[in-house]
């Protein structure tokens, strides 16, 4: 990846383990316990996108990205007292994540050889893998799912912005860091005014006995 790439990859990583750390809190884990959610939800992504590529995860290759969600669960385990008070910050730093990782993603993906559908296909995977695995542990139903919220949209978004970049040749790391601007922007304001997809309606007929 290029530096622009790698910067925002690890400040993803950041605001992912930031929300994994702010969850443990909220659900009354310990230290070690926020630094390991926190830890699988910025970390998690990327390993699931690089056993896609087929390379090693560089989580286990680049003690760098380790920092990141170290200095997340420092810096919860301080404001403890105020993240168990309110929950919007952890939507907004999750949203931070998904926005950089749905691009990022994306990119590493091209970068990989990868068609651009696939690489899209990817760049959404990476985008709500962290989060969905962060919701699991953490025994939360997943926000991946809730028929009430647009989760992988944004993610879809990004992930189209930067492989029509590509395709146009267009893609520099200022067009990197204004598609996932506009992500996180989207994401939030789907939060903020209850965006959802239309639902089936209707109810499932019970069979016969």
């Amino acid at each position: 990846m290029t530096w622009a790439a790698v910067a925002l990859d690890l400040l993803g990583t950041f605001f992912f383990a930031i929300s994994g750390s702010m969850l443990a809190v909220q659900r009354g884990y310990d230290i070690v316990g926020s630094l390991l959610l926190g830890s699988l939800t910025g970390l998690g992504g990327g390993v699931i996108r690089d056993l896609v590529i087929g390379v090693r995860p560089v989580a286990f290759e680049d003690p760098l990205k380790i920092v990141p969600p170290i200095a997340a669960a420092a810096l919860v385990f301080f404001l403890r007292s105020t993240v168990q008070r309110h929950s919007r910050p952890l939507l907004m730093f999750d949203a931070a994540g998904l926005a950089v990782f749905c691009t990022t993603g994306t990119v590493t993906a091209l970068r990989a050889g990868m068609n651009p559908i696939a690489a899209i296909l990817l760049g959404v995977t990476t985008g709500v893998g962290g989060g969905l695995l962060r919701d699991v542990v953490a025994n939360r139903d997943p926000q991946l799912f809730t028929p009430t919220d647009l989760y992988a949209v944004p993610a879809f978004l990004g992930a189209i912005l930067i492989a029509v970049l590509w395709l146009l040749g267009w893609y520099n790391a200022v067009t990197l860091y204004a598609a996932a601007a506009v992500v996180f922007v989207f994401r939030m304001l789907s939060l903020r005014f209850h965006w959802h997809i239309p639902h089936a309606q209707g109810r499932w007929s019970q069979p016969t006995p």
